[in-house]
């Protein structure tokens, strides 16, 4: 049993680092050639959207919302993808996503 809970342990530690990391992290993505960025942070909260004002003279909204949509799912994939490097790294390079059941 000592082993176990030694573990379980080594199991909360990494949780509160990676925690730590996400609380950290930011992350940037653009869609239209940069005409729309957005910053996300590490709980996919937004924290800036910035919209160049040549799409706003353009009078298109239908494009506008795709660009800003295509921002946010980017910045989205881009905290997901730290997401998994940063727990690879924790786990001493074992990929704790690939391991059915874990998550």
């Amino acid at each position: 049993m000592p082993d176990l809970k030694q573990m379980l342990t080594q199991v909360k530690q990494m949780q509160e680092q990676l925690q730590q990391r996400l609380e950290r992290l930011t992350v940037e993505a653009s869609a239209g050639g940069g005409m729309v960025s957005v910053k996300m942070n590490g709980q996919k909260q937004l924290l800036e959207v910035r919209i160049e004002p040549a799409v706003l003279e353009s009078a298109d909204r239908e494009m506008l919302q795709d660009l800003v949509l295509a921002a946010v799912n980017e910045a989205g994939r881009r905290v997901d993808a730290e997401l998994q490097q940063q727990v690879s790294t924790l786990a001493g390079g074992i990929n704790p996503f690939k391991i059915p059941g874990l998550f």
